[in-house]
């Protein structure tokens, strides 16, 4: 595509056809470059097994074409139609509890079925033979939203695939015993046959078990990606294949990103605002750096988000006006390549017909149409940043798989939450400023960035342990929280005292974990008659090389230290052992950061993001202004304003609630 992408899911089999020469026409209108066709129309595409009825898919197409729009065409398969499921009611995923969901709503599929993968990739091949080399065709779309609502499967044919699974993982039974600790509760086993996925147990299962079994699931998703991303590649070459992550920690937590970003030619991604949250910009911020972060820093494409109110949510909360427009620029600033949403048009029927549109049920006439027409303009002028890459100013250390291993049953306290303390640890960097790349832990660039945050990794590997040291040996700023450095691979704990894998950077020992009751709090005081609170959580720490900065004065670990710096080759390492508030979090944050030599942006009110990108078109710095004030952002250099035209050669005013972006003078 020559320009960003604007517009969004098109569903025009759910209008009269008479309607869709007028879609068209206010596409036009409002700017729009791309739109995504044929997510949900298996049933249309196919009525019956084997027969295709592609006329009226043949006409959308060339009406969008000759519209000058772009196409993100769907192979339909995360709605198989109902004759499918009459023929193969197997097809059909089993929950833990042994109930077999029901044809009826979308994304009930079992991966492992292979009447499903035959079926897939029949609609798959017709799809590519029919429309590989289509002038209008931008971008393929395989599937829908892996892993919403459901990915684990728990019938026997998955029973069977995750032997299979098993078997290539560890190749022999012995070796699988070893690895989920099966001596424990006498779970031994002595032949696959006698392995089954962890059902329903009268007490809690194998967490080994589970953890297997969560990446069982994410790899079968993946395997039948794969599957039909390369039936496209051969039928439609050097046209990228994408399916939509929701890769915010608040929308999908059974994928592992990092693999799937490695598979994918561009990352997309769907993002929907947690509209009653006070400060949701933050999420939307964590999420467009974790979206560009799993496509390896790469441009990357927002294919979804909401125009106002999300009726799926427990309120549907409108958003305001301008905000759309705010959200949206704030993707691209964190390098999104445009800005698409769910859906054209609002739905009449079904599930989400109170969900918001770029054409809604109030039509042309309303306040949402007109900053549809506004935004699609901007995006037009913004042009220019096409192909440029957000550049980060620090790293967050994230992990799908620490998440899921840490969330299972019978952990030192119910109140550790790995995505909270994520969200927390990213609010503080965002609040001091700073542009965030997440990495994961074994990521071997890690010295490009002087600050790296490890807010939660309860599973860390020796091979992540060591790549942490090299990176403070090196000269990095390491902050990790608390309950980081546990356990391996396989769930089992490291052997000798906490933090295990993290021991050595960190220059201390846990001596004894100290989770507090509901509601307690305790006291930590630090430098010049500093004082911090904290609850959920504190730890007996022993130092052997760190020096205590913050002790605690008062709690289960009275006396001992709570916050420690540790100066390792020429770097240092933090360790924070209690659940702090914002507050405490910015304070360690300030002292790492000057470790770190990342000068503070005291001249920027909070809630203004500045962002950058920049490649070979230039430099170009993004203001967001989410408060209701005017702002004032010093620039590096004078200036072109993109949406607005006017030359900025001082400090840039951003008005209450606007955006402005700044091409800066070479």
């Amino acid at each position: 595509m020559e320009r960003l992408a604007f517009g969004g899911d098109y569903n025009p089999e759910q209008w009269p056809e008479e309607v869709w020469p007028e879609d068209v026409a206010l596409m036009r209108e409002a700017g729009v470059s791309l739109v995504s066709l044929g997510i949900f129309s298996w049933a249309r595409l196919e009525p019956r097994e084997g027969h295709f009825e592609f006329g009226w898919l043949d006409r959308i197409i060339d009406l969008l074409h000759e519209g000058g729009i772009g196409v993100d065409l769907a192979t339909p398969t995360v709605v198989p139609p109902a004759w499918f499921y009459r023929a193969h009611p197997e097809a059909l995923p089993v929950s833990r509890e042994g109930v077999r969901w029901e044809f009826g709503s979308r994304g009930a599929i079992c991966h492992s079925s292979p009447a499903y993968h035959e079926a897939a990739a029949r609609i798959t091949r017709a799809l590519g033979e029919r429309y590989g080399t289509h002038p209008a065709l931008a971008m393929w779309h395989v599937h829908n939203e892996y892993g919403v609502p459901v990915l684990e499967c728990y019938c026997e044919t998955s029973a069977a695939h995750f032997r299979r699974w098993l078997a290539d993982r560890y190749g022999t039974v012995d070796a699988l015993n070893a690895a989920w600790g099966t001596e424990f509760w006498g779970q031994l086993y002595g032949d696959w046959e006698e392995i089954q996925p962890p059902r329903l147990t009268p007490t809690t299962a194998n967490p080994a078990q589970r953890l297997d079994f969560a990446r069982f699931a994410s790899d079968s998703a993946l395997a039948n990606f794969r599957r039909e991303r390369d039936l496209l590649h051969e039928l439609s070459p050097g046209v990228p294949v994408t399916t939509n992550f929701m890769v915010s920690p608040t929308q999908c937590d059974t994928i592992d990103y990092w693999a799937w970003g490695r598979e994918v030619d561009i990352v997309t991604n769907d993002h929907y605002l947690r509209a009653e949250d006070d400060r949701n910009h933050i999420n939307l911020s964590m999420a467009a750096d974790l979206s560009r972060s799993v496509g390896a820093g790469r441009p990357w494409l927002l294919l979804e988000h909401s125009t106002s109110a999300v009726n799926w949510q427990p309120r549907g909360i409108a958003k305001r006006p301008g905000e759309m427009a705010r959200n949206s620029l704030a993707h691209v600033a964190r390098g999104s390549e445009g800005a698409m949403f769910f859906q054209w048009r609002a739905s009449r029927a079904g599930a989400e017909k109170f969900h918001s549109a770029m054409v809604p049920h109030a039509g042309t006439d309303s306040r949402i149409w007109r900053e549809i027409v506004e935004l699609g303009a901007s995006i037009g002028a913004l042009a220019p940043v096409r192909g440029t890459r957000t550049v980060a100013d620090a790293a967050v250390v994230w992990d799908w798989q620490s998440w899921w291993a840490q969330k299972l049953e019978w952990r030192p306290s119910e109140d550790l939450d790995t995505r909270e303390r994520a969200e927390s640890w990213y609010a503080a960097l965002f609040d001091r400023h700073l542009t965030i790349d997440f990495v994961p832990p074994e990521a071997a660039d890690l010295a490009a960035y002087p600050l790296v945050v490890v807010p939660a990794l309860y599973l860390t590997t020796r091979a992540a342990g060591q790549n942490l040291r090299r990176y403070v040996e090196g000269g990095g700023t390491l902050v990790v929280s608390y309950f980081s450095g546990i356990v391996d691979e396989h769930d089992a704990v490291h052997p000798g005292p906490h933090p295990g894998a993290l021991r050595d950077v960190l220059g201390l020992t846990v001596e004894e974990f100290q989770p507090l009751r509901a509601g307690e709090t305790v006291r930590l005081a630090g430098p010049n008659g500093g004082r911090l609170a904290a609850d959920v959580w504190a730890e007996t720490v022993v130092p052997a090389g760190a020096e205590p900065v913050w002790t605690y004065a008062d709690g289960p670990a009275a006396g001992g230290p709570a916050i420690t710096r540790h100066q390792l080759g020429a770097g240092t390492a933090w360790y924070v052992s209690a659940r702090l508030g914002q507050d405490g979090l910015d304070a360690v944050l300030a002292a790492a950061s000057d470790d770190a030599g990342l000068a503070p942006r005291d001249d920027l009110p909070r809630d203004v993001e500045v962002v950058r990108r920049a490649g070979e078109g230039g430099t170009f710095v993004f203001a967001i202004n989410h408060t209701a004030s005017e702002a004032k952002v010093e620039l590096a250099a004078p200036g072109t304003e993109l949406l607005t035209g006017e030359r900025v050669a001082g400090p840039l005013a951003v008005p209450a609630g606007a955006v402005r972006v700044v091409h800066l003078d070479q």
